[in-house]
């Protein structure tokens, strides 16, 4: 079998799309961003992710994971699987819902608190060096383009 290539789309359409596609310059920027973070929480067995969803369980009601989902940008099944680890190093447990037998609720442990409380100062470092690398009132711009495009339907 011969090796062909392809009629090509055109390196305008390409560079095109490069330039100009939100949904490649956010993935980009997002994965260069979860890299400096999880560098920073290594040191605590945390990744960025795993950061943000404890942050979600630091309240006194825990939160159903249909619920939760959502808020952390997830499908239920996938924030399901995320949770596992963080259950197995026993710094969240899930629980019944006593309201609902078919929902769970995600509730953080005291160890998961006190991991919290440690990571949180390497983030604050980490954000702090982000935040003076670019220029004054980006950061605050980048968070609210970010929260329109996640309010989209």
């Amino acid at each position: 079998m011969s090796k062909t290539t392809p009629d090509l789309l055109p390196s305008e359409t390409v560079l095109h799309i490069r330039d100009t596609c939100l949904c490649l310059a956010v993935q980009r920027a997002a994965r260069r961003l979860s890299r400096r973070f999880d560098l920073a929480l290594r040191p605590f067995g945390l990744t960025n992710g795993q950061l943000s969803l404890m942050m979600a369980l630091n309240r006194s009601e825990p939160p159903a994971i249909g619920r939760l989902a959502p808020f952390l940008g997830m499908d239920p099944s996938t924030l399901t699987a995320a949770v596992k680890p963080l259950s197995r190093r026993g710094l969240l447990v899930v629980e019944p819902d006593p309201d609902d037998g078919r929902s769970r609720l995600l509730r953080i442990t005291p160890e998961g608190v006190s991991l919290l409380r440690e990571a949180a100062e390497a983030w604050r470092e980490a954000h702090a060096e982000l935040d003076s690398a670019l220029p004054a009132g980006l950061p605050a711009e980048l968070r609210d383009g970010l929260a329109l495009l996640a309010d989209l339907p």
